[in-house]
């Protein structure tokens, strides 16, 4: 499983249904355990961001579908990271 963070900004759609968010959080959960991927952490967040999430997925497709098909519905707009373990990165950098 390959890793990904993905950060989140509400839109003016999704902060005048901020009382719905509870329920959309579960559903893109449910959503992405559909696709074979699993969210690790969720969490809202003070900042530049409104909520971040830490994503497990087998590879890229699996989570561009759920983000084309989450950032669809209007609700938030999102960047996403792909993220190496500390192993992963210490193996590469080894071999500089």
């Amino acid at each position: 499983m390959h890793t990904y963070i993905v950060l989140m900004k509400l839109t003016d759609q999704g902060i005048r249904s901020a009382k719905d968010a509870p329920d959309r959080i579960d559903a893109g959960i449910n959503s992405l355990e559909a696709l074979g991927g699993k969210i690790m952490g969720f969490y809202a967040t003070l900042g530049e961001y409104d909520y971040v999430a830490c994503v497990e997925a087998p590879n890229e497709a699996i989570v561009m579908r759920f983000l084309l098909a989450f950032g669809a519905a209007g609700d938030v707009r999102t960047t996403t990271m792909k993220a190496l373990a500390r192993a992963e990165f210490e193996e590469i950098a080894r071999k500089l």
